[in-house]
């Protein structure tokens, strides 16, 4: 999922054949090319914790003296390996053409090649912020201004609202893939009307405020730049143009996570921000074009924002069910979809009656 510096996220290393043999001669030939690169089949393979739709990698070789690793430059790349059943979230080519995109507007990592199931990404010298760091105010205030510049971006193709669709595929999905009893637990029968309704109850209120959105803001995916301060945001899987309000209603839901405890699947909701933080938030979102915000336009997008934090239990209420089905990875999918729909259905009334 992410590029990460930061040792206590990185697993022990990994033999090479741990990635396809595709991959493994894509990676050869990059590194054949690299004058610097002392020998590029004595390749290092060291796996990153955190993902929960594919399989991220980094790889390093040695590229300068000396008789140990750590006394030695190294160069580095992230390989992705696509998690299975990934077709039924969003379309590959889709994402590949927005991660270019990106890619130009200088926004991202650069690609450096493709094999039939991943790809080879350049890998970002910075640091993944970690849970914690979402509360620290200065930071916090750098991911607002970011995302502002994020959803403001001139991206190729359809501008319209992708987020009601998503549901509603991603709802059929998973009726198809649950066995009755667990479909009856999760309420999937009610979830279509649910949809409906919060698609109606939506459509006023800065609906018109459209932009493209990344849709998955959690920490892992937002990386910092220590002498600079400067972010980075990465992993577009499922980028789209939406209501900015459900953008950042979904980065104030991330908060409750920590993907790299010993319980990755557990959600703690007394982390979810204050309305002092949401505030400050979406203070610092409004005035990047240096103007402060008027405190009518801050109160406005924070009820929406509420509003919209329904929809994202929805969406990865629905993943956590599809994802329990097809994907591999070790983490309690069925247990975190279980979470994020009890959430909604604690929340809809307060939030609703806003």
């Amino acid at each position: 999922m992410v590029a990460i510096e930061n040792q206590s996220q990185v697993q022990r290393p990994a033999e090479p054949a741990r990635i396809p043999k595709e991959a493994r001669r894509l990676l050869h030939d990059l590194a054949a090319a690299w004058p610097n690169v002392a020998d590029c089949r004595a390749l290092e393979v060291v796996p990153l914790k955190g993902a929960m739709t594919n399989e991220v990698y980094q790889v390093r070789w040695l590229t300068g003296g000396g008789e140990a690793l750590k006394e030695r430059e190294v160069r580095k790349v992230l390989v992705r390996v696509y998690g299975d059943g990934v077709e039924l979230f969003f379309d590959r080519q889709d994402e590949l053409r927005t991660f270019e995109c990106m890619s130009r507007h200088g926004q991202g990592p650069r690609l450096l090649g493709r094999f039939p199931n991943g790809r080879v990404e350049e890998f970002i010298h910075a640091r993944t912020l970690s849970a914690h760091d979402l509360r620290d105010p200065e930071v916090s205030a750098l991911v607002a201004v970011k995302l502002r510049e994020f959803h403001n971006l001139d991206m190729p193709g359809p501008k319209h609202v992708l987020l009601w669709d998503r549901l509603k595929n991603w709802l059929k999905t998973a009726k198809n893939l649950c066995p009755t009893d667990q479909a009856n637990e999760l309420r999937l029968d009610s979830l279509e009307n649910e949809i409906n309704t919060l698609e109606k109850e939506f459509s006023g209120d800065y609906h018109h405020l459209i932009g493209f959105c990344h849709n998955d803001l959690q920490y892992g995916n937002i990386m910092i730049d220590e002498e600079t301060n400067m972010l980075t945001i990465i992993d577009y899987e499922y980028a789209s143009f939406n209501p900015v309000a459900y953008d950042i209603a979904n980065h104030f839901c991330e908060m409750a996570a920590d993907y790299h405890s010993e319980k990755p699947h557990i959600l703690d909701y007394s982390k979810y921000p204050d309305v002092d933080e949401q505030r400050r938030f979406v203070k610092n979102y409004l005035s990047t074009s240096g103007e402060e915000a008027e405190t009518e336009e801050v109160e406005n997008l924070l009820q929406i924002v509420e509003k919209y934090t329904l929809a994202s239990h929805l969406f990865w209420g629905l993943w956590g069910i599809i994802s329990d089905h097809v994907n591999d990875i070790d983490f309690d999918y069925q247990e975190y979809a279980r979470q994020r729909f009890e959430q909604y259905w604690q929340k809809k009334p307060a939030v609703l009656s806003l």
